[in-house]
């Protein structure tokens, strides 16, 4: 793989979100996972980019022919302090390398007033995941929601939950089918509620069988959402893409989960949040 090009606002985004996570690598695209048991309070993370636009070049060997595949268990945030460096770099180069143990090469080519190249090289420990717990790794399902939505300025979010995480320890976060959504919290000294109105509702029902849970349901009807407030403020704060969509999805029978899908064009990030009673 040479002359890599992906943001750093990428893999910052995802070294606030997860302290590791697996990077599985295809011919056509790379993947940041993390596979957390949602329902026992954590948080699960699909990232999916085209490796066709962040390299100039790009070359891999999986296991097999038919497994055309690598997974990596890696600490984002090596990554994220490698490509720091490459900031004003004329070129950046990445492989997957064996010293003493399996390493990722980033080498930064760097400007240099001479002749002669200036060079850093990072070297990035990485686990190599064995193909028999490939299928752990897969791209969740979309769950049968009850209200999806396109959420507002994330900035705007981002301090209005940054001021509602000095109150609580939860936030509900409610919306319906009219645009409208809610963020809330109630405390027995307090109760405090932000409204949104005008957002919007993606256009779910045009595939088959995305919102069948929705259709029908009254308008107005608000799904709500009681999550870990800290979980949320750490995904909008670690936001460094400048998604051209986001929007979330809230399921409040069974599993009860949240979803958010963000959009930047070259991107597509995944947030699943597990929920919590909201009485």
């Amino acid at each position: 793989m040479r002359r890599f090009h992906l943001p750093r606002g990428v893999i910052n985004t995802i070294s606030k979100l997860t302290k590791t996570c697996t990077l599985r690598l295809t011919v056509c695209k790379l993947y940041f996972i993390l596979s957390d048991k949602v329902a026992n309070g954590g948080a699960s993370m699909w990232c999916e980019l085209c490796q066709g636009n962040f390299f100039d070049e790009f070359q891999m060997e999986g296991v097999a022919a038919e497994h055309n595949e690598i997974y990596l268990e890696l600490v984002p945030e090596n990554l994220s302090r490698a490509l720091k460096t490459a900031h004003s770099a004329k070129a950046v180069k990445i492989k997957l390398t064996n010293k003493h143990c399996p390493c990722l090469r980033v080498a930064v080519e760097l400007p240099s007033l001479s002749s002669s190249s200036r060079i850093v090289t990072h070297d990035i420990p990485v686990g190599v995941i064995p193909r028999r717990i490939w299928n752990d790794f897969r791209e969740p399902t979309m769950p049968d929601f009850d209200v999806s939505i396109y959420l507002p300025v994330l900035k705007i979010m981002k301090s209005v939950v940054e001021r509602m995480k000095n109150l609580s320890n939860f936030i509900v976060i409610e919306a319906n089918l009219s645009g409208e959504m809610n963020l809330k919290i109630e405390t027995d000294l307090v109760s405090v509620t932000t409204h949104f109105k005008d957002l919007g509702n993606p256009p779910w029902a045009s595939e088959e069988g995305c919102q069948s849970s929705a259709q029908g349901r009254n308008l107005e009807s608000m799904a709500e959402a009681c999550i870990d407030i800290k979980k949320l403020q750490q995904l909008l704060a670690g936001q460094q893409v400048n998604p051209t969509k986001a929007l979330c999805n809230i399921m409040q029978r069974v599993k009860r989960r949240l979803k958010e899908r963000q959009w930047s064009g070259d991107l597509t990030l995944l947030y699943l949040l597990s929920l919590l009673p909201s009485d």
